[in-house]
């Protein structure tokens, strides 16, 4: 693998960082200032693309930013896995600048500066942690992207909002400094360094005389230390956040904050542990069932939820542990269907997001019992919804398909039948919470006061910037199922290696 020393990763990932600075400066000027957030996020976007070809060729880009102590430095180092999450969370940013604009004027937002600055420097964390060539440096990134979408999910600055910010950043800011911060010292002393392994994924960071029982130590102390990945119990702060606008709750759910996590904990299984470690120590198969629990009894929960967003973040906190699980598989199958499902779920997830807002900013609706006949008026929104449900569910030709197919084949590979009904169960579950709200918009009773009412909901300016991007990456959803191949392509150069 040839590794390219390069400031130019630097660059990329501070690209967010200045874009919120610009935002700030232009703060009295709303058109300036939500350009700036667009024109940050496809410059951002096409100095990641810059960074592929490469990339596609095994190869990787590396730089040091600074040497702290002997084996702890501010490192990056992008490789396959890195670009993958970069390449997600810098696209979607570029759909969600549209977005918000129709989002925050269409309800008249206050405080719209701060919210776009700490928008940005939120998807700069992401972009770090996906840059990080070492533990400390995700771990330092990790931080950034805790302490920035605070403001966020407390935007309202209500009694609900500030309840919502204060859960959200205890478990985070709690989780990280009780279970990150020990690990990473344990991983130090044992191993001489917080660098991850840059030579594959088979072999990790740890020298074969480890203490074994120091391993499985930092190893648990990791998997709960990144609770961004809503691993049940450390779970509840997700639905607490949804009392943050639309658009926050898309950045949370798809682009950035639970991302970071599963993208965190996926870094540290295969570039500190190691596939092999993993699998001698039979950590691998235990966190596979152990996330299982997840997936089935969040959307168990999902399924007694009338509120759309309620509904939807525990869809979420189901959907992340598939990510989870598939990379602790251990196969080639597995992990390619965890790591695409990163790309997979974000697309997915961000087009019901969208949806959910463009629905309460046309017509002031949570709940799902309200939306009966909904879909007439909205038509384009509801069709988006279903076909991001579809995904969501794994039906083909959806790109979820190709998760659940590549999950199902990880899951045969080390003969797992139990594996197989968690993926079944679910997928059943997913279609259970989903399919009648696509039904109620299109065939339910309206409420009394809008029957007979057929005016299109979605033909006004500030919907149109709502509706545009939603059906974008609904369209995606399906493209990415049909040609699947790029990112197969990236993933095959770190799960081949």
């Amino acid at each position: 693998m040839e590794t390219i020393i390069t400031s130019k990763i630097l660059l990329t990932s501070a690209l967010p960082m200045l874009t919120a600075v610009l935002v700030m400066l232009s703060g009295k000027k709303p058109n300036l200032r939500e350009s700036w957030s667009v024109i940050g996020a496809v410059l951002t976007f096409l100095s990641v693309v810059n960074l592929l070809p490469h990339i596609l060729s095994g190869g990787a880009y590396e730089y040091t930013l600074a040497t702290l102590y002997p084996g702890i430095s501010i490192k990056f180092h992008l490789d396959a896995l890195g670009i993958l999450f970069a390449g997600t969370a810098s696209f979607l940013w570029i759909l969600a600048g549209f977005y918000c604009v129709g989002y925050m004027r269409g309800l008249n937002e206050h405080a719209q500066t701060r919210f776009y600055v700490c928008y940005a420097v939120s998807v700069g964390g992401a972009m770090g942690a996906a840059f990080a060539g070492n533990l400390f440096t995700l771990y330092l990134f990790y931080e950034i992207v805790s302490i920035f979408t605070y403001p966020l999910v407390a935007h309202h600055q209500d009694a609900e909002g500030y309840e919502g910010g204060r859960k959200y950043i205890t478990y985070l800011m709690f989780t990280s400094k009780a279970f990150l911060l020990p690990a990473m010292a344990i991983i130090y002393v044992q191993c001489g360094t917080l660098d991850f392994c840059y030579t594959g994924i088979a072999n990790g960071i740890f020298p074969a005389g480890a203490n074994h029982t120091l391993v499985v130590i930092s190893y648990l102390l990791c998997l709960f230390g990144f609770a961004k990945a809503g691993i049940m119990p450390l779970h509840s702060w997700l639905p607490s956040a949804m009392v943050a606008p639309t658009p926050v709750s898309a950045l949370l759910h798809a682009v950035v904050v639970v991302k970071v996590g599963v993208f965190s904990t996926c870094r540290i299984m295969l570039s500190v542990f190691g596939v092999k470690l993993l699998h001698d120590l039979n950590l691998g198969i235990f966190t596979a069932y152990f996330v299982s629990f997840t997936i089935i009894m969040a959307s168990v929960i999902a399924l007694s939820k009338t509120n759309l967003k309620a509904r939807l973040a525990y869809s979420t906190i189901s959907q992340l542990s598939y990510i989870i699980l598939g990379v602790a598989m251990l196969t080639p199958n597995g992990i390619t269907g965890g790591l695409i499902h990163i790309t997979n779920h974000a697309f997915s997830k961000i087009t019901l997001f969208f949806c959910a807002g463009a629905i309460f900013v046309a017509c002031g609706k949570k709940d799902i019992r309200e939306m009966g006949g909904l879909g007439w008026r909205m038509p384009i929104t509801m069709i988006a919804f279903g076909i991001a449900s579809l995904s969501m569910i794994g039906v083909p030709p959806s790109c979820g398909f190709v998760t659940k197919w590549f999950l199902a084949l990880g899951a045969m590979d080390i003969k797992s039948i139990g594996l197989l009904v968690v993926l079944l169960v679910s997928s059943l579950l997913n279609a259970g919470y989903f399919v009648p709200v696509f039904l109620k918009a299109f065939f339910g009773q309206p409420p009394a006061a809008e029957v007979g009412v057929t005016d299109n909901l979605e033909n006004r300016p500030l919907i149109l910037f709502m509706v545009v991007p939603l059906l974008i990456t609904s369209i995606i959803s399906i493209v990415l199922g049909i040609y699947p191949d790029l990112f197969l392509k990236i993933i095959n150069v770190m799960v081949g290696a």
